[in-house]
């Protein structure tokens, strides 16, 4: 097997930061000895999280078997996501922040029983695929704030953001969000576009948007505009561009990304 040298966008304070936490794992476990180091560790759990590597390619450029790089992945993936800050955390840093941006999005994947009707759920019919529903906080430039655990594609945005208590939660901690129509109805914390008046009873035809609305959605737009940063932030890890282990980890492995971002 050919091995060559590579390189990946990750800050050295990401590897310290998750070489640390295994160290910290093994003497909380006791661990005596280990095929690699806590650092050779870490690097290869980001070089399977930010380059996607396979689990054979990384045995074959570590040395280890293919199980051990399962172990050691689902290791560091679980060391990150224990340390992922919580919605409260995330809401007591929103709080300092002229207003976050809300935003969901689609996650593939592609392990689902089909024949089941398992896959159903997963199914998003505004992106015509399988996925996960994440809700996504940002703050005015498109730092990533927080991330959802992930629910079934399907479900609406709204649905999901009042699920995981996202709604409530900035109402009571007195956060202003901006977000797409896909929230409307969110309350008076969250800031959606006028939308098009009712139809009108001569023509049948939607009332357009008077010219002061169509400024206002223009301002609105601008600012929900820095959000999209945030979703690229986490597709540009190539292990959410397309999940291929169990919808089950997905939460596991958009926290362990999350602390990642943050960190770096």
């Amino acid at each position: 097997m050919l091995v060559y040298p590579s390189a990946m966008p990750v800050s050295n304070r990401a590897l310290q930061t998750l070489a640390d936490a295994l160290r910290h794992r093994r003497r909380i476990l006791g661990s005596r000895w280990r095929r690699l180091a806590a650092g050779e560790q870490a690097l290869l759990v980001l070089a399977h999280l930010n380059k996607g590597e396979t689990y054979t390619a990384l045995a074959g450029g570590f040395g280890v078997a293919t199980t051990t790089v399962f172990r050691y992945v689902h290791e560091g993936v679980d060391v990150l996501a224990a340390v992922a800050p919580s919605l409260d955390e995330a809401l007591d840093l929103a709080r300092r922040k002229a207003f976050v941006i809300l935003d969901g999005t689609l996650l593939a994947i592609d392990r689902i029983g089909m024949a089941s009707g398992r896959d159903r759920a997963y199914y998003s019919g505004k992106h015509k695929r399988h996925g996960v529903n994440v809700q996504v906080l940002a703050d005015p430039v498109g730092r990533l704030v927080w991330a959802s655990p992930a629910l079934p594609g399907s479900r609406h945005d709204r649905g999901a953001a009042r699920e995981h208590g996202l709604i409530d939660g900035l109402a009571r901690a007195g956060v202003r969000a901006v977000a797409d129509t896909a929230y409307q109805g969110g309350g008076a914390a969250v800031r959606v576009p006028q939308r098009r008046r009712r139809l009108d009873a001569d023509t049948g035809r939607y009332r357009p948007l008077s010219a002061a609305q169509k400024q206002v959605n223009a301002a609105h737009a601008r600012q929900r505009g820095p959000g999209e940063r945030a979703n690229a932030q986490l597709k540009s890890w190539q292990v959410l561009r397309k999940i291929r282990s169990c919808p089950g980890r997905a939460t596991a492995l958009i926290k362990a990304v999350l602390v990642l971002i943050q960190t770096g």
